[in-house]
């Protein structure tokens, strides 16, 4: 099942953002990251991904981080 997570994380500066964005690609079964409309959200777009998971490695490697929703990508 395809499914769109929207991750809020603490980002301070353009090196966090990076970080971030690392660690998220790295995720298993991840098609696409992107930063969202508020620069402190991170959305994640993929197949079979953790939601859980991939919040504990952003705390261990970025900071603060919280996940703000986790739903199903309908097929167009």
């Amino acid at each position: 099942m395809k499914q769109k997570i929207v991750v809020k994380v603490a980002m301070n500066c353009q090196k966090c953002q990076t970080k971030a964005l690392k660690v998220v690609a790295e995720a298993d079964g991840v098609d696409f990251v992107g930063l969202g409309a508020e620069k402190d959200r991170v959305e994640v777009i993929g197949n079979g991904v953790d939601a859980v998971k991939l919040a504990t490695s952003l705390r261990k490697k970025v900071g603060r981080t919280d996940i703000i929703s986790v739903e199903e990508v309908k097929p167009k």
